[in-house]
Order: C-alpha cells, then sequence, then structure tokens
C-alpha cells in the first residue's frame, strides 16, 4: 500500500509541474495496420476507404497503467484530374491521472514516379490534455509531503491547442517507406484550474491559475517490405518503426509471415522494452489482429503483459480509371 501510494504521489507531481515535458506518442505493437496514426501521408494508398480501430491494454496487473483507443479512416479521391488522399486519425489515452484526446485531419497530394506513388501530407488538428487532481492523494502524516501543495491540481484541469504534423510516404507494390514529424510546433496546453482568480502555478498576472503541460516534437521512420517465397503460399514482410523526440529514441522490428493472403502470425522486438507476437486474419473486407508483449524489463515481475486488439473493414472505390499501383496493401497484414 505505502508503494502504490508513494507512485501515485510521484505521477502527480510530475504531471502537476508547470512546463512538464509531455511523454510521447502512444505505441502500438501493430504500427503497420495504422501508418496513418503516425504519418499523415500513408494514406490513399489503394483504391479502398480502409477504416481501422482498436484498443491496446498496456501492462495487464498494474494500477493505472495506460490504456489507448485510437482509429484511423483514409480513401484517395481525385480532384481535377489530379489523385489526392484524405483521412482522419485519433486517439485517446489513459495513463495514471492523465486523460489524453488527439484529432487530426490529414491531406496529401500524389505522384506516381518509378513504378510507386509519392505521397507528401499534412495534418492539422486538436490535441487536448487533462489531468485528474480531484484523486491525487497526498499524506499528512509525514514530514516529506504538503497535503496543501501548491504546486499540485487538487481539482480536475484541462486544456487543448492546435496541433500540426507533416510526412512523405512512397508506396511501391514491393515496400513501403516513409518519414513524418509529429507535433512540430510543440505546442503547448494551458490547463485553467476552474473558478481560479490567481494562485503560484502561472498566468497570476492575469488573475488565473493554470498548468502548463508542453509536447515534443517527435519524427518517425516507417519501412517495409513484401519477399514473396518460391512455389508456397507463404510471403515474409519484414518492417521496421523508429521514433524520437530528440530526448528518447526507441525502435521496433517485426518479421511477419503471410498465408495465402489472409493469415499473418509473426514476432518483433522492441528496444529495451519488449517482444511481440501477433495473428491476424483478413477475410473478404474485414480484418482482425491480435498483439501479444512480454516485456524485457523489470516491469516483468508486476506484469502479465500487454495486450492489443485492431479490428478492420475496407470498402472498394471506383476511381474511374485503371490502377496501375491497385492491389493489396502489403503493410495491412
Amino acid at each position: 500500500m505505502m508503494i502504490k501510494k508513494l507512485l501515485l504521489i510521484l505521477t502527480a507531481a510530475l504531471a502537476a509541474a508547470t512546463g512538464l515535458q509531455a511523454q510521447t506518442d502512444p505505441q502500438f505493437t501493430q504500427y503497420y495496420q495504422v501508418p496513418s496514426y503516425y504519418n499523415p501521408a500513408a494514406i490513399g494508398n489503394t483504391d479502398f476507404i480502409r477504416i481501422r480501430g482498436g484498443a491496446r491494454l498496456q501492462w495487464v496487473g498494474i494500477e493505472h497503467a495506460p490504456m489507448t483507443f485510437a482509429a484511423t479512416a483514409d480513401m484517395p479521391l481525385k480532384v481535377l484530374g489530379k489523385r489526392i488522399g484524405l483521412g482522419i486519425a485519433a486517439s485517446q489515452d489513459r495513463a495514471g491521472l492523465y486523460r489524453t484526446l488527439d484529432v487530426r485531419a490529414q491531406a496529401g497530394y500524389k505522384l506516381r514516379k518509378w513504378g510507386g506513388e509519392f505521397t507528401g501530407a499534412i495534418s492539422v488538428g486538436l490535441f487536448s490534455q487533462g489531468f485528474k487532481g480531484s484523486e491525487v492523494y497526498l499524506p499528512d502524516d509525514d514530514d516529506y509531503h504538503e497535503s496543501t501543495d501548491d504546486g499540485i491540481p487538487m481539482q480536475d484541469v484541462h486544456g487543448s491547442t492546435v496541433d500540426f504534423g507533416a510526412g512523405i510516404w512512397y508506396e511501391h507494390p514491393k515496400f513501403w517507406a516513409g518519414v513524418s514529424g509529429s507535433h512540430l510546433t510543440s505546442p503547448t496546453v494551458r490547463m485553467k484550474v476552474p473558478g481560479s482568480e490567481g494562485g503560484a502555478a502561472a498566468g497570476a498576472e492575469t488573475g488565473e491559475k493554470y498548468y502548463e503541460f508542453n509536447t515534443k516534437r517527435t519524427l518517425y521512420f516507417m519501412a517495409g517490405c513484401n519477399i514473396p517465397l518460391s512455389n508456397t503460399l507463404f510471403e515474409l514482410a519484414p518492417s521496421v518503426l523508429v521514433r524520437s523526440d530528440f530526448t528518447f529514441t526507441t525502435g521496433q522490428v517485426d518479421i511477419r509471415a503471410k498465408y495465402n493472403k489472409m493469415f499473418t502470425f509473426g514476432v518483433g522486438y522492441r528496444y529495451k522494452d519488449a517482444i511481440t507476437a501477433t495473428l491476424a486474419a483478413e477475410i473478404k473486407q474485414f480484418f482482425i489482429g491480435y498483439s501479444f508483449d512480454y516485456s524485457t524489463t523489470a516491469i516483468a515481475k508486476a506484469s502479465s503483459g500487454s495486450h492489443e486488439v485492431f479490428v478492420g473493414y475496407s470498402l472498394k472505390l471506383d476511381m474511374g480509371e485503371k490502377n496501375t499501383h491497385r492491389h493489396k496493401n502489403i503493410r495491412l497484414m
């Protein structure tokens, strides 16, 4: 009980600190299923409206562990004879006393080159951050804490700001790759204390009390390919994701095998974090995928692992012309 109290106190103190640097975007094991969540240019690469939605339960067994819900949708479109891509991406994340909502609209311009297709895209969205100050517990029976610490909000606070991202993506029948950046302006969310008229946090000169939450720029690189195995119904699909906020860098490598273009199984490794296993199936327009993460760190002593499920549906579009790049997207499985 004492350990749990100390962890909760630490979480509250970190979350309330003025000028706090935000955690990085949620990490999905099946990042190749929702590439447009990380790169706005990974949209409209097939003649389908593609919809993906899922949930990630991280570190099951640990109280207040992160829980993330996400959804993406994208489609191609022709405007004045030019092919463009449109998409949306959204996520809701709960970790400790944090509550984060991220919603983005995406648009990209496409150019066919070298047997594939380049896409350059931008995203504009709303980044919202909240903190459950009403659930903070500060003991008042020792010499290390003050139950009236003005640096920690004791009320629920919330704020939002406009957020921007951009990316470049290249899609080829045999491989794909992309580079992108999120939170490009490193936006700061101001979380105003309800009913405040002044205080020690910030904004005393305006008669308001608020706490600031800074979101760091994050750079992503993704790539993968499709390798048919001769005289079999199997294909191999290795892929990689690298991300960095210029303070913390991590990466994940995966190798998946696809049977008869329907069933997929694979394994992966996230640097200094976890070993992963994935099972997926795509039958006609429907998709479902499940992954399990086993931590390679000391956190495995307290958690039974992390679980992630994604489901999806693809609706065929008539683009009005023969598409020489029409194929099952190799990163969908």
